[in-house]
């Protein structure tokens, strides 16, 4: 017996089989349970472990369908459309459920044309020659309304689903609620009840099932290597690549394993997959461990992008941007998603947050804005972190710099351009630490171009304005 504090009592929350035959069920205080049966053995309920044991259900359920909505508190609802074919018949779908699934739990199931029939069938099994027939036999629990609606329903009679189904809607509403009416239309198919899936369906995936389970790594990365060859040809007839791969192992004694791929840029080639697989394995924490053996495998394609035929140009600069590619792919699959990253621009004038790092396999793109047509880049690529202080000579204060000296080595200018007067934002103000900067674009006599920048404008902010280099230009 499990056992929980409900509206100011401590109450049964669940039954087994041999506390149900003493008289004993859930929603009984704990006291009366104790008087009925002194030695009655309870633990403490823990409805957050129910709840990911739940999501470890509907996801070993997906190896019967990919339309799986896990049902609070102890439910699963399954579409089962155009999946039997793939067992045989609905009972042969039903008894691999029950056998799986039946090794340590109590399973009961129901077959129903809208999931919240099947619902209730399954928790109120009755008996009967027709689906219709079943659902209008249902007792008014299979409603699912609130203990005051449904103990309403008793005191006026309505003991069943029939002696509600023939009766008009509004009277229903107005004395019951609509939340009776609405649970009945749903029940009885006059309402949509369709499934809200708890992982969005892919845009293609294949499976493969195994008389026997696989217990050879080898193995089992050869089948993958078949249906990612399948999901090519598909995907080619298309004109479609994809970036991400998910592959689901099931094992038969219903652990699940996943193993995800990503690329930098859509593809749909299997020899590629196939590398990047054998990387991922290689790569993984917790090796792969086959147990007893896998009897399923799932190979899906969450989404696709366009992908039409590649032609490289006469100096191989396409060839050289895959080679590349396919380098940060396999850097990303075997050191991790998160290690390899790569910067992309941001809207800033403030140069320190004008760019932002990403994972290089994300989603996200952006191209970084070209410089006006002959003229050199505004701003360098590479940046310091923080700044380098520099020792600057000036005609005036507010002039160019003429020299600085960086670490030592004294900088002749010979050419500047500037400034570029970058404020703070207009929500702070320079005396919080963060002064106005005047950058000069600046070359030497060696032709190294350097960014430099004064702190602080002179007598206002700062009585000796300080110099910085923030960058050098390629």
């Amino acid at each position: 017996m499990l056992v929980a504090t409900e509206r100011n009592a401590r109450r049964l929350t669940a039954a087994c089989p041999q506390a149900l035959k003493l008289g004993l069920a859930a929603g009984m205080t704990l006291a009366d349970a104790l008087a009925r049966v002194p030695d009655l053995c309870v633990e403490e309920a823990d409805p957050a472990a129910d709840a990911r044991l739940l999501l470890h259900l509907s996801d070993l359920a997906l190896r019967w369908s990919p339309i799986v909505q896990p049902d609070p508190p102890d439910g699963l609802l399954i579409d089962i459309a155009g999946c039997t074919h793939l067992f045989g018949s609905e009972a042969a779908l039903a008894a691999d459920a029950v056998a799986l699934l039946g090794r340590n739990l109590a399973v009961r199931h129901a077959f129903a044309s809208t999931p919240s029939a099947a619902h209730a069938l399954a928790r109120f099994p009755v008996q009967a020659s027709c689906e219709m027939q079943a659902i209008r036999r249902l007792p008014v629990a299979a409603l699912r309304l609130p203990v005051e609606a449904e103990t309403a329903l008793r005191r006026a009679g309505l003991k069943h689903v029939g002696d509600l189904a023939d009766r008009p809607t509004m009277p229903l509403s107005a004395r019951f609620g609509k939340q009776a009416t609405h649970a009945l239309d749903r029940l009885l198919g006059r309402a949509d009840s369709r499934l809200s899936p708890r992982r969005p369906l892919p845009a293609l995936h294949f499976a493969r099932r195994f008389a026997e389970p696989i217990a050879h790594v080898d193995s089992v990365l050869g089948a993958v290597d078949g249906l990612a060859a399948k999901a090519s040809r598909v995907l080619e007839q298309r004109h479609q690549g994809g970036r991400s791969f998910a592959i689901r192992l099931y094992r038969s004694d219903g652990e699940l394993r996943d193993l995800t791929i990503e690329t930098g840029r859509p593809t749909r080639d299997p020899a590629l997959l196939a590398r990047l697989l054998r990387e991922r394995v290689e790569a993984l924490a917790d090796p792969l461990d086959p147990g007893f053996g896998f009897d399923l495998i799932r190979f899906a394609v969450p989404a696709t992008e366009p992908l039409g035929l590649l032609q490289a140009d006469l100096e191989a600069r396409g060839r050289q941007g895959e080679a590349l590619s396919a380098l940060v792919d396999r850097l990303s699959v075997r050191h991790g998603r998160e290690r390899i990253r790569r910067l992309l621009p941001v809207e800033s004038h403030v140069p320190e947050r004008a760019v932002r790092s990403v994972p290089a396999l994300g989603e996200a793109r952006a191209e970084w804005p070209p410089p006006p047509t002959g003229e050199p880049p505004l701003r360098p690529i590479c940046l310091f972190d923080p700044p380098q202080p520099i020792i600057v000579m000036a005609e005036v204060p507010d002039a160019p710099p003429r020299r600085f000296i960086w670490r030592g080595v004294n900088h002749i200018v010979v050419r500047a351009e500037g400034p570029e007067r970058i404020a703070a934002p207009w929500w702070q103000k320079a005396s919080e630490g963060r002064p106005t900067r005047d950058y000069y674009r600046v070359e030497d006599e060696a032709g190294r171009r350097f960014w430099l920048f004064r702190r602080g404008l002179t007598g206002r902010e700062a009585a000796h304005p300080s110099w910085y280099l923030h960058g050098l230009f390629a």
